[in-house]
């Protein structure tokens, strides 16, 4: 592990890792999907992003307390630890969505950068599929100006851009097989580019914090407690559902979902009035 927390440290990501066997990433990424189209679920996603399925599938809230990702994030976190958030990334067979380059931590109101994110691919993930890719040792660079654009096809809540010129030579593509997953810092800037493949690019993207982070863009926020002690409680907490899609799984999903949406969105001047 020793070696890992320095690779993360100078180039502000790890990867692969080895998490759950072909057969299982490829069955949950399939079960993501089916709830993703199911007619009780009302998207409050955005484009290729399917918000929060830990609050409503019980497999996805499995994986996001699986103990190798655990054990990680602990690493590079401290013991006490807690999952602010997850998506599902589904780009489509043939899909010309892309992600622009950007950090996740900028919108997101926390109060210190103690954030990592595990990226867990459920099928193969090529550059030709649209994997991610990393500029390498970029979380050192400190604020970066964005541009809005909410743009179509850009598959971020704002289609933010970071206004940085990324040397190519510092690009890592961040190819994955099925079941392997990345880790970046949460001030790296990382993009991904469109699926020219027959086949479904999914991954589950998975934001960890440690128990002592505070929101600060909003009075109230949510987090789901994984390792360790919350002694600090600056997180309202929320559990795995007992049934996927269940009536009260699908209101917490509502009320998490409206709740980051005024952090990601607080200096945001139009958004169209949407929930994303």
């Amino acid at each position: 592990m020793t070696g890992l927390v320095e690779h993360y440290a100078a180039d502000g990501y790890f990867f692969p890792l080895d998490v759950l066997d072909p057969e299982q990433a490829r069955t949950l990424g399939e079960e993501l999907l089916a709830i993703r189209n199911d007619p009780r679920f009302v998207g409050l996603g955005n484009n290729d992003q399917f918000n929060h399925p830990q609050l409503l599938s019980r497999a996805a809230a499995d994986l996001v307390r699986h103990p190798v990702l655990l054990e990680v994030a602990e690493s590079l976190l401290g013991p006490d630890l807690l999952v602010w958030g997850a998506t599902l990334f589904a780009k489509p067979p043939h899909s010309g969505n892309y992600v622009s380059w950007h950090q996740d931590l900028h919108y997101w109101g926390f109060d210190c950068d103690d954030e990592v994110s595990a990226w867990v691919a459920l099928g193969p993930v090529t550059e030709a599929s649209g994997c991610m890719r990393f500029a390498r040792g970029s979380h050192v660079v400190g604020g970066i100006e964005y541009n809005d654009t909410f743009a179509p096809g850009n598959s971020l809540t704002r289609g933010q851009e970071a206004m940085f010129e990324v040397n190519e030579d510092d690009v890592v593509l961040v190819e994955l097989a099925s079941g392997q997953a990345s880790f970046h810092h949460g001030r790296l800037l990382h993009g991904s580019g469109p699926n020219g493949t027959d086949d479904w690019r999914l991954g589950l993207a998975i934001q960890y914090i440690g128990a002592h982070v505070r929101q600060v863009a909003t009075e109230l926020d949510y987090a789901m407690p994984v390792r360790g002690v919350d002694r600090f409680h600056n997180f309202a907490h929320v559990s795995a559902p007992d049934v996927d899609l269940s009536p009260e799984s699908l209101a917490w999903h509502r009320r998490v979902m409206l709740a980051q949406n005024d952090a990601i969105y607080e200096s945001t001047e139009d958004v169209d009035g949407a929930v994303r």
